[in-house]
């Protein structure tokens, strides 16, 4: 019997990777066991920030801790831009596969009892088609699909186009077989993910608004998108989003900052004037919409004045939640070598204080919802608590009691003022 345990890092492209990698190793006859018990442990690792980084040697030296004699495969962003990583080491592992490998794993898996060459991570420059590898059997209520990969954009702090190429996207038609077929298994939303999902059919000389349009014809329920730009949220996208019958009102938006001058010293191509009408734009087009963005603070440079610009337009924006980052060196990038590097408790002190704003968006956001009718989506049930889990179109997670054991991936429309939302 050949067993196995793969852990995966990072964002949601990455951890449906990993399930399209553990579908492929059940396939093959493997089974999948704790980390003590398996024959190969698979690394499916993130590169986003310096901790991400640290993470890959400290698995790496559990799992050999915890299981001596286990093969280890690395895979993932880190094992992509090894070469990247002036002190990076990876002489535990015993197979390193770039993201573009690890995708077709089982050509792979055999090299691991070879003498020959175990590290196989070609230029992901050089991909330019999409690889359209999808999970055969979806277990979560939600699934996500996959349409794009790669970015075209070059943000002074980012690593991860090293790590992904440039942007390659999934053909409708490719989409579309996917959706049916998991709607045909009786799934009834989707989330469609990708690196920069804006930047989908660049290549094809189509836009992310011509794919949802055909996917609003398709018999799935409900769908979510991934993260946007600012400036890949147009009116005709609005305008189209807010009569959809399917399109979940709920946006993650990658702002970074909401300080112009930071944001033009991260080479993002907007202001933060534009970022906060989009926001306005987004409140008075949708009924108490989810809005979440990411944020960077402890940008080089980023002086007082600049953050507290940020922090007020956080604030005034009456955003749901906030997904804040301290800037992580990340070498062989322009913000890297730039003068003025913020000191760490500067940073964290930043974080803080948008990590405490966040709460309060959010809790503002749960009690506006509070007593209004919601369309819920059921989801597990937990064998501890006996309630399920169950997510509203415009992502508020609550719990529910029933006695039955069959509602997973049911809708029902419940009254938000009998749950206790905060």
């Amino acid at each position: 019997m050949k067993t196995f345990c793969i852990k995966s890092l990072g964002c949601k492209q990455n951890q449906l990777e990993g399930q399209i990698i553990q579908d492929e190793l059940e396939r093959l006859g493997y089974i999948q066991v704790s980390l003590a018990k398996a024959d190969l442990y698979i690394l499916n690792s993130c590169t986003v920030t310096s901790h991400s980084d640290s993470q890959v040697n400290y698995l790496i030296n559990y799992a050999k801790r915890k299981n001596p004699k286990i093969k280890i495969i690395l895979t993932g962003c880190v094992a992509q831009t090894h070469k990247l990583h002036k002190n990076f080491k990876y002489s535990g592992a015993d197979l390193v596969l770039g993201n573009s490998e690890k995708i077709n794993i089982e050509k792979y898996i055999q090299k691991l009892f070879e003498e020959k060459n175990k590290f196989f991570v070609e230029d992901i420059f050089k991909q330019k088609n999409f690889e359209n590898k999808f999970l055969i059997n979806p277990k979560s209520t939600r699934v996500s699909i996959k349409i794009q990969d790669g970015c075209n954009n070059r943000c002074s702090y980012c690593i991860i186009p090293y790590a992904r190429g440039n942007s390659r996207s999934n053909s409708i038609e490719n989409i579309i077989s996917q959706i049916n077929l998991v709607a045909n298994k009786g799934i009834k939303e989707i989330v469609l993910t990708g690196i920069h999902i804006g930047q989908w059919g660049l290549e094809l000389n189509k836009t992310l608004l011509d794919l949802l349009k055909k996917i609003e014809k398709t018999d799935i329920h409900r769908y979510r998108l991934g993260s946007l730009y600012v400036d890949e949220i147009d009116d005709e996208m609005i305008e189209f989003l807010k009569n959809s019958k399917k399109f979940c009102p709920h946006f993650h938006l990658s702002l970074q900052s909401l300080c112009t001058s930071v944001l033009k010293r991260m080479n993002r191509r907007y202001t933060a004037d534009e970022a906060m009408r989009l926001i306005d734009k987004l409140h008075n087009n949708f009924d108490l919409p989810y809005l979440g963005c990411d944020i960077i603070v402890g940008f080089p440079e980023e002086t007082d004045e600049e953050f507290e610009i940020t922090y007020k337009n956080l604030k005034e924006a009456k955003l749901s939640s906030i997904h804040c980052f301290p800037y992580s060196k990340r070498e062989n990038t322009p913000a890297f070598y730039m003068k003025n590097q913020i000191q760490n408790n500067v940073k964290t002190r930043r974080a803080e204080m948008v990590f405490q704003l966040s709460n309060e968006l959010n809790k503002n956001f749960l009690m506006q919802n509070k007593g209004k009718k919601a369309e819920i989506l059921i989801e597990k049930k937990s064998p501890k608590t006996g309630l399920y889990t169950a997510i509203t179109r415009n992502y508020i997670k609550i719990h529910i009691k029933d006695a039955a054991n069959n509602l997973q991936h049911s809708l029902r429309t419940v009254d938000l003022g009998e749950f206790d939302l905060l």
